[in-house]
């Protein structure tokens, strides 16, 4: 197993792969080919892509906005979980992270997503009860459901 930074060559690849894991949050606009590679621009050594052989098994997208870090679109093909890689995705998302003096990350994970939201609560990543997500949309974008 491979663990490298991501490249936008990568995209077809982890899109399949984010296609193959249900629980998977998608839209068109920020998760096609040119919105990630817009985030790989602005992160261009958080984001990282596990490899068996010259498939892509498992991704990490991680960023910071210069204070606290974010991680994105973390999925393992379900043909090769329970092996490690997502912890190896995550260490190395949270190393790069703190090579760039980020001292805390934060995440969104689907509350229906339990196989998600039982790995990120092994990983110490707690639930925060006195916060309230919110979002606009600027642009209409079409949600891509897994």
């Amino acid at each position: 197993m491979n663990i490298r930074v991501m490249k936008l060559s990568d995209f077809e690849q982890v899109h399949q792969l984010w296609l193959s894991c249900p629980g998977m949050g998608l839209n068109n606009l920020d998760d096609s080919e040119q919105g990630i590679g817009r985030f790989l621009n602005r992160n261009p050594t958080t984001c990282f892509v596990a490899e068996e052989g010259n498939q892509i098994v498992g991704v990490i997208l991680a960023g910071n906005d210069g204070r606290r870090g974010y991680i994105y679109h973390t999925a393992v093909h379900p043909d090769y979980r329970h092996r490690g890689i997502a912890t190896d995705l995550l260490t190395a998302a949270i190393n790069a992270l703190k090579e760039q003096g980020i001292n805390k990350a934060a995440l969104v994970v689907f509350s229906k997503n339990q196989d998600g939201n039982r790995f990120w609560e092994r990983m110490g990543f707690t639930v925060r009860e006195d916060l309230v997500y919110r979002n606009k949309a600027i642009v209409e974008m079409e949600r891509i459901d897994t």
